[in-house]
């Protein structure tokens, strides 16, 4: 049952993580940079997360985890709100999305270093299907609506698979300890403080406040709050898998709303994808 409702809280932010891209979109064509979503998602993100954790009175770290904590920001927020953004605007929200996660492929290697964690034969075809297809859908897609080849989106999504990645680390080892409002009250201020000498700001429009609340309150602060519920209760390897239903969403909705085709195999690899899951989600090994 414990691991029944992990999956279910894993796919429930994979699906909020699947508009990330999209929405994004909107904010671009209302004048924000990819730097400035990024940090306002960080820091809506971060209100609500502190809201919630002063309601509880659960703000206080121990002092030994702030070096952690320091690391965990930079790297998750800083560093991975950014590149995301950057992937999205300069290879689609599709691409950006599926590249996004080549992560289970990181997260399996570092889990079984770090966490100690061992892949059993259930675990490995999950991982091997899913990442068979983002292979397929990064490769595949001729007509990403205005988006053309990039090497710099590619380095970029995978940049943003990385420490996409890390969070599965640095969650397994903090969530077990601290509530995640106590964790994300943190970070999203740090990691927000980070993006700053990157930015150009700009007062954002009425119209563009929209998406960013989208962001910022159902993508960062009820996602991340259901990540996390759904993490304690699975290996980071399995939650890694789970979410890779991500990509699927953001390609269906980057195709709805703005052309970005993947073609046949970009599909197909969709598909794969999903296999994954549900390979992963059969058992525990």
């Amino acid at each position: 049952m414990e691991h029944l409702k992990g999956f279910i809280c894993i796919l429930t932010a994979a699906l909020l993580w699947g508009c990330i891209g999209p929405v994004a979109k909107i904010a671009f064509t209302h004048g924000l940079t990819p730097l400035e979503v990024a940090f306002w998602r960080a820091v809506i993100g971060w209100l609500f997360f502190t809201l919630h954790a002063l309601a509880i009175k659960k703000i206080g770290l121990h002092g030994t985890d702030i070096p952690v904590i320091f690391i965990f920001a930079l790297l998750c927020v800083t560093a991975f709100y950014g590149s995301y953004q950057l992937a999205v605007n300069l290879g689609g929200a599709a691409r950006a999305s599926a590249l996004l996660y080549t992560a289970p492929a990181w997260v399996a290697v570092m889990a079984a270093y770090f966490l100690k964690e061992k892949l059993g034969r259930r675990a490995l075809a999950g991982i091997l299907s899913c990442m068979a297809g983002v292979a397929l859908i990064s490769l595949s897609g001729q007509h990403l609506g205005d988006h053309e080849f990039s090497w710099a989106g590619i380095i970029f999504g995978l940049l943003a698979g990385l420490t996409y990645a890390l969070y599965f680390i640095f969650g397994k080892k903090l969530f077990a300890r601290y509530h995640p409002a106590t964790i994300f009250s943190w970070i999203l201020i740090l990691g927000a403080i980070g993006l700053i000498p990157f930015t150009e700001f700009s007062l954002p429009s009425l119209i563009s406040w929209l998406p960013l609340l989208f962001l910022g309150f159902l993508s960062t602060y009820c996602a991340y709050f259901i990540y996390a519920r759904g993490l304690v209760r699975l290996k980071a390897s399995s939650a890694a898998v789970i979410a890779t239903l991500e990509p699927v969403v953001a390609a269906f909705l980057a195709y709805l709303f703005w052309n970005e085709n993947l073609g046949l195999w970009g599909y197909f690899g969709a598909a794969l994808i999903i296999g994954g899951v549900l390979i992963q989600a059969a058992g525990k090994d």
